[in-house]
């Protein structure tokens, strides 16, 4: 069954002005929602660090352009030296566009793949998600408490090393599709990231030690065909665990995902 078409994707000024009306409202939101947004930085580290995470900066992602993909690598440099180091206080929220700002080809960014209108195309800034799915990935083994997130709409590429589960990611549009979390506890959290010759590197730090760790599993992943399309499912579940006694305290559904699928995957029912 073919996808009709937007209004907005048959008119591409009408796509331009959806697309500032919605940055014009979040531009206001920040000004006036009473929200204190983290701003400072520090490149000293925290004492105790409560998850590391590391991700492959050049995977292979069905036929895509290579050279997309190593331009990615440097609009993630440029994206990760906005947010090193930074400082999340008490009462204060993260948001990832706030801090990064607008990608553009004056500060630096190239054409690297997007996820837009059930599609991988070209974008400036393109590939920065990585780092928005690397910082919720981090925040989901804390008690900070996101309160902004978005899933991709359709998954575009069969699996190649994947490590975390489907759907445990955070999808980023300057500066309306944002990822958010605040800060309701009495701790100072950090997150720090930098690069390596393969991977894009990050640690998630507190001030002083928390009394729970963290565990995030998967459950009842399958890929499903309706008619003609096919479509995948899962849900993230997390344990909190006492550090002193190893006891799980409490299991909770954090997300249950549903998305198109843009690939005949291996394995599904009907």
């Amino acid at each position: 069954m073919k996808q009709r078409k937007l209004l907005s994707q048959q008119h591409p000024i009408l796509y331009f002005l959806a697309v500032w009306t919605r940055r014009i409202r979040r531009y206001c939101d920040w000004y006036f929602d009473n929200k204190k947004y983290a701003d400072k930085r520090t490149s000293e580290k925290l004492s105790f660090r409560v998850k590391k995470h590391q991700s492959v900066l050049l995977r292979k992602l069905g036929e895509s352009n290579e050279q997309l993909q190593l331009n990615k690598v440097t609009n993630l440099k440029i994206a990760v030296n906005q947010l090193d180091g930074i400082l999340i206080k008490p009462g204060e929220t993260f948001s990832f566009c706030k801090l990064v700002g607008l990608p553009t080809k004056r500060k630096g960014y190239l054409l690297g793949m997007e996820l837009s209108f059930g599609e991988a195309r070209a974008g400036i800034g393109g590939g920065i998600c990585q780092i928005s799915n690397m910082i919720h990935w981090l925040v989901m083994h804390s008690p900070l408490t996101i309160i902004q997130k978005s899933n991709h709409s359709f998954d575009p590429f069969p699996d190649e090393g994947r490590v975390l589960p489907f759907g445990s990611g955070a999808a980023i549009f300057y500066n309306y599709i944002d990822f958010q979390f605040t800060n309701n506890t009495k701790d100072t959290f950090q997150i720090k990231l930098w690069t390596t010759d393969k991977y894009l590197e990050g640690e998630l730090r507190v001030n002083k030690d928390l009394e729970l760790s963290y565990h995030i599993f998967e459950e009842n992943h399958k890929f499903i065909k309706i008619e003609n399309q096919f479509f995948r499912q899962n849900e993230i579940w997390r344990n909190c665990i006492d550090k002193k006694t190893g006891n799980i305290i409490k299991t909770e559904l954090l997300k249950k995902n549903f998305a198109r699928v843009t690939y005949e995957p291996k394995n599904y029912v009907e």
